[in-house]
């Protein structure tokens, strides 16, 4: 079941963004997300929260001090994908911002993305520099996440993608984040699409409850013939509270971002391209449990501990399809 509260009436201005969060126990930082929006953005617009049956009073706190946002109480967990859809069916903007909660906006970033967008009409999903500290860029965007980049991830060869560019493909680590360029995917805590190709397109596929759907619609919109772009042109700080939420039910995070990889390996790769990256994430896990096993036995503390349970539990749903509850 789903509860709608927010304005009463349509506003009956024209709404240039509409900015789409999903929050799931995250009160204080949705907060400070909501406040630094509504601080710096000028242009029309307007915040559509879908709250995912948060415990911890996210919804009334979105009632009481932000009045003017569109909230979508829902009474279960949807799913990122399923929520950030219900923002996106009753978007009037003509653009739509996927935020994150954890997120803060800086010196008018929408404004000037939205700008940018306007200026560049083939592009169908942009995304801008993103702080994780005192000038400290996060390494977002990245690669389609097909076999050959999985393989690589999970064997741990993007260390070497400094001295061998080749490995640090998946993540386009030789990149600074400082220059503009065209990627594959834009990640997922901001991204900028004009309405117009939402509807070309359709929105988000719900068969992933968290985790690659941001790499199946940006593909789906490079498919429909435009490009997605990373842009510096404005920052976001971005508090790492997206691991706050996941890191809640861990065990039941990492096997979930196992089944989206693998989601999207069976859409956009076929039969072969799914049982490949199956074997793999079946061999890695393996090699991970006994390693972390025998390390166990030398240092034994509660970081060891989960590592060697998230390895069991992978093995248990590669092998027998069970996911933790």
């Amino acid at each position: 079941m789903t509860k709608s509260f927010g304005s009463a009436t349509t506003p009956d201005y024209p709404v240039e963004v509409s900015v789409v969060i999903v929050n799931w126990n995250t009160e204080d930082l949705l907060r400070g997300c909501l406040r630094s929006i509504r601080e710096q953005t000028n242009l029309p617009h307007e915040v559509i929260v879908v709250d995912n049956a948060s415990r911890d009073g996210s919804a009334a706190m979105v009632r009481a001090e932000f009045p003017e946002t569109i909230l979508i109480a829902n009474t279960e967990n949807k799913g990122f994908a399923a929520a950030n859809n219900q923002g996106l069916r009753i978007a009037r903007g003509s653009s739509v911002l996927l935020l994150n909660p954890d997120t803060l906006v800086l010196d008018h970033a929408i404004d000037t993305m939205q700008g940018w967008l306007d200026r560049h009409p083939q592009v169908g999903c942009v995304g801008c520099q993103v702080l994780e500290g005192p000038d400290v860029i996060q390494r977002t965007c990245f690669a389609d996440p097909t076999f050959l980049n999985s393989l690589i991830i999970e064997f741990g060869l993007m260390r070497l993608g400094h001295v061998v560019p080749f490995f640090g493909r998946p993540w386009y680590v030789t990149w600074d984040r400082k220059s503009e360029r065209e990627v594959d995917v834009v990640s997922g805590m901001f991204m900028l699409v004009p309405k117009a190709v939402v509807d070309k397109v359709g929105l988000l596929d719900e068969e992933f409850f968290v985790y690659s759907e941001e790499a199946d619609w940006c593909r789906r919109i490079r498919d429909a013939g435009y490009t997605c772009v990373f842009a510096p042109e404005a920052q976001i700080i971005h508090l790492d509270g997206g691991s706050k939420s996941t890191s809640q039910i861990r065990s039941r995070m990492f096997i979930q971002m196992h089944k989206s990889h693998l989601i999207y390996t069976r859409k956009h790769g076929g039969a072969l391209g799914y049982w490949g990256a199956r074997m793999i994430y079946l061999g890695t896990s393996t090699l991970r449990f006994g390693l972390f096993s025998l390390l166990r036995l030398v240092k034994s503390d509660e970081n060891m501990k989960a590592r060697v349970r998230l390895s069991r539990a992978a093995i248990a749903y590669h092998l027998l399809g069970r996911e933790p509850v």
